[in-house]
């Protein structure tokens, strides 16, 4: 599978976030939400905003745990599986590039307002635009993107300065004309104004340093946040009620109140770059979407291609584009709502990811950065995402759950016939019901994946536990029966007699005990031949008494090796004892699920990895 290239940074990051969320949202939607809340519109913006970061440290969280193409779609299929995932994918997919297409449409209104132009046309050149931008490579449409949001930032916060003198305070009374349900309603009509945040997740493999995504997207929310609310606040404090209500264009109105003509120029051209920097980053983020699916069978093959010259995945990108010029049609109204809806759904699934993913105990579920206040977090953030989703009204809510059902239907006659995945969901019901339902699939997916980000390159230790036989036992055993079991798991390997075998392990046991510390013990002998190493992990819950004067042991690593092995016999022993010194080695190896599951504990054990032959 071709790889993307490592190019983006922090500041990388944070343009794009920005620029994927700062477009419509805040240059046109202001007008049609005051109409919605009156003046209480600020809050609904901030109230909006505090939800979208509970979306945001879930995303945080997973993406420094699996830092990969696809965003919230890896994410969810990994955790709910890939019906779900195939659903979340093309929902994620969906909302993105309508955003970006809302931009599109905002550029349109603008344009019109200084030049005599067919506005259709100018959208599908700008979107050709973009295409062609995306295409020369991620890098390059990030510096665009850097050079588009800090110009951006730059007009926005010169509005603030010169606009918070000019409020005139009884604009803002009453400040809640149509109640707390209006600020609630309104709140979930602008939340597609944050839309952007999560999928900049989507370009995490993309990233030279995956654990600066957390940062970057928590810097991004707070400054969007910080502009949104004071923005609206000095628009809704200068126009007049019945001029905002009517407006589609309400920054630009606000700026010529107090900066005349100039002043909505200026407003008017910060507004046109943040439609241009909501469509690059749109089609950048959503056709990795395609790219993930692509990847895991759900969507044809062809989407997953990558460039081998600009490492950019070329079809996916020419997929998005062309939607997006096919939606720029549709109902301004209509197209918020859906967008809001749908983004509403990915943000409680993120959510709700995160604590399938932690109470499923998997050990390759290793993130950098944990969300704090869990389950706290998730939950007001699923409650808040579902009740903002009814407040939309029922148009929307149809129209989602007709692409919820289009999700299915695309995976159940395509996705289910390529593609078969574990997902944690799996390993909770494990952990409620105590069956055995579970492959051991996702976990050693998620070990690769730990080994990729972080660098790890298998040694010759990783190699021998990954063909290893694994011995789980529920019963007690003697210290003869141990040595018999695991002399059967190795005698064909190495063409030693079994009882030879096991008579070596117990006259080196009475030499000395092989037990290093509590609940742990490595029998290790030698024998003749050459090129011979073999390792035999056993746990044994009820415990193995292995001397007298010591509690019964749970945690055996067998070893048998010829005398030329010795120096790796002593990097393994080395390697096992590094192992165990983690932290809760010895409760994750009791509580592990499956043979599996404490495969990996010791394949990803911290430890110092030697590149032996």
């Amino acid at each position: 599978m071709a790889k993307l290239g490592k190019k983006l940074n922090l500041l990388d990051i944070f343009c794009l976030a920005t620029g994927a969320m700062v477009s419509s949202g805040i240059f046109i939607l202001p007008g049609q939400a005051h109409a919605k809340a009156g003046p209480a519109v600020i809050f609904s913006y901030f109230l909006a905003g505090l939800l979208a970061t509970t979306g945001m440290l879930s995303i945080g969280e997973m993406v420094t745990a699996m830092p990969k193409a696809g965003g919230d779609y890896y994410f969810i299929s990994r955790s709910l599986g890939s019906s779900m995932g195939t659903v979340a994918g093309l929902l994620s997919w969906f909302s993105l590039s309508l955003k970006s297409a809302f931009a599109l449409v905002g550029m349109s209104i603008f344009t019109t307002t200084v030049a005599n132009v067919n506005i259709h046309l100018v959208a599908v050149l700008l979107c050709l635009l973009f295409l062609v931008i995306n295409l020369l490579g991620v890098k390059e449409a990030s510096r665009f993107q850097i050079f588009l949001v800090g110009f951006l930032l730059a007009l926005m916060g010169f509005y603030i300065f010169r606009g918070v003198p000019e409020v005139k305070p009884f604009r803002l009374i009453p400040f809640a004309p149509r109640g707390i349900s209006g600020v609630f309603a309104t709140a979930g009509f602008v939340f597609v104004a944050y839309g952007g945040l999560l999928k900049i997740s989507s370009v995490a493999e993309e990233v030279r340093d995956y654990r600066i995504i957390p940062a970057g997207l928590f810097l991004a929310l707070v400054v969007v946040i910080i502009l949104y609310t004071l923005m609206v606040f000095v628009t809704t404090g200068v126009l007049e009620n019945s001029i905002l209500d009517n407006s589609l264009t309400p920054i630009s109105d606000g700026a010529a109140v107090f900066l005349g003509f100039p002043g909505r120029i200026a407003l008017g051209t910060a507004a046109i770059l943040a439609f241009v920097s909501t469509a690059n980053a749109g089609i950048m983020a959503a056709s990795r979407y395609l790219l993930a699916l692509s990847r895991d069978g759900l969507l044809p093959g062809f989407l997953s291609q990558v460039n081998s010259r600009f490492q950019t995945p070329h079809n996916a990108i020419l997929v998005t584009g062309l939607f997006m010029i096919a939606v720029l049609f549709l109902n301004l109204e209509t197209l918020v709502k859906a967008a809001s809806v749908v983004l509403l759904l990915t943000f409680f699934l993120a959510n709700l990811s995160v604590i399938i993913l932690r109470e499923s105990k998997i050990q390759g579920y290793r993130p950098t950065f944990q969300c704090p206040f869990y389950p706290v977090v998730q939950i007001i953030g699923m409650t808040g995402c579902a009740l903002l989703i009814f407040e939309n009204g029922w148009e929307a809510i149809l129209m989602s759950l007709l692409l919820i059902v289009s999700g299915f239907l695309i995976y159940f006659f395509y996705g289910k016939i390529k593609a078969s995945r574990e997902h944690a969901l799996l390993h909770l019901i494990e952990r409620l019901t105590a069956k055995d339902l579970s492959r051991g699939i996702l976990e050693s997916e998620l070990r690769e994946v730990i080994r990729e980000k972080d660098s790890l390159r298998s040694d010759r230790f990783d190699r021998l536990i990954e063909q290893c036989p694994i011995v789980d036992i529920e019963k007690p055993l003697t210290l003869e029966e141990l040595f018999h079991l695991a002399a059967e798991k190795i005698s064909r390997r190495i063409k030693v007699a079994p009882a030879k075998l096991a008579q070596m392990f117990l006259e080196r046991e009475r030499e000395t005990t092989t037990v290093i510390s509590t609940g742990v013990a490595i029998p290790h002998i030698v024998v003749e031949g050459k090129g011979i190493f073999e390792i035999v992990p056993i746990r044994c819950r009820p415990g193995v008494v292995f001397n007298e004067k010591e509690p019964p042991v749970q945690a055996i690593f067998l070893m048998v090796g010829s005398i030329d092995e010795r120096n790796f016999h002593l990097r393994a022993l080395s390697a096992i004892a590094q192992i165990i010194q983690n932290k809760n080695f010895y409760a994750n190896w009791l509580s592990a699920r499956n043979k599996e599951s404490l495969r990996n504990l010791l394949l990803l054990g911290e430890r110092i990895r030697h590149q032996c032959p």
